[in-house]
């Protein structure tokens, strides 16, 4: 279904970063974007750019966001809006979890829930939900995180099964490392983070994954684009670790023999 045939989309997280960018590249279709985000005055300079529709809402709030999708009728929908506290699952406690269950996948649930049937009932829709590689791939000290963008890749493959037969379509992007300004947000606004994770290294931007949603939107109605990994050149998944055991200790704490 051509870019011509969907007229409004949702898109969170929408403030900066891939958000923002997919805004800005569906404006240039002459979408209506109704732009959901936390941070006002990001939003308000976002609106002045492009001439999207700005909600300062936390996707958490749903109530606000029942609202929405009941009075405005989305033929898009782009879940964006994510978070991360990286750190050992062994060491998380109970408010990062619960923060990256109600915004990573729990938010995702509930609009999915409130935008979707509506897409089903009028025969015409496509959501985009952006994970992550760590949904597939197993990396070091993030187990919360990986657990719920696993738990969005799986919600995608299920929601084609529950509108078959109509022509609603589901892709998953599935960025790596991507320079924006998501390690600012997660490690601190501090040069060093810029330094260790996105200068020297050759990134995919954010424009580059909004030019990958806009592809599978503008896709033939009969092309469903399911599923889309995007990662640097320079960057692989994978890799073999064999650990020795640690020495034994007696009761006293000295190494057993």
């Amino acid at each position: 279904m051509p870019f011509s045939d969907y007229k409004t989309a949702l898109v969170t997280g929408a403030s900066s970063g891939i958000g923002a960018a997919v805004v800005e590249r569906l404006r240039r279709e002459n979408i209506e974007v109704h732009a959901v985000a936390r941070s006002t005055e990001a939003l308000q300079q976002l609106a002045e750019r492009t001439g999207c529709i700005a909600h300062a809402i936390d996707v958490t709030d749903r109530p606000a966001i029942a609202e929405l999708a009941g009075r405005v009728e989305f033929d898009i929908l782009v879940n964006n809006a994510g978070v991360d506290r990286p750190k050992k699952f062994l060491e998380a406690d109970e408010s990062d979890i619960d923060l990256l269950v109600d915004v990573n996948l729990r938010a995702v649930l509930h609009i999915c829930r409130l935008v979707v049937p509506g897409m089903v009932a009028r025969d015409r829709g496509h959501v985009i939900n952006i994970s992550s590689i760590a949904g597939a791939y197993n990396f070091g000290g993030n187990s919360s995180y990986h657990a719920t963008k696993a738990g969005v890749s799986m919600l995608s493959n299920q929601l084609r099964i529950d509108a078959f037969g109509k022509r609603v379509r589901v892709t998953e992007i599935c960025p790596g490392r991507v320079a924006t300004d998501i390690f600012n947000h997660v490690h601190g606004n501090d040069p060093s983070i810029r330094e260790k994770f996105i200068d020297g290294f050759e990134l995919p931007e954010a424009t580059d994954i909004a030019d990958a949603i806009a592809f599978a939107i503008a896709a033939p109605v009969a092309v469903n684009i399911g599923h889309m990994e995007i990662t640097p050149t320079l960057q692989v998944m994978g890799g073999l670790q064999t650990a020795r055991p640690h020495p034994k200790t007696d009761p006293s704490g000295e190494p057993g023999s």
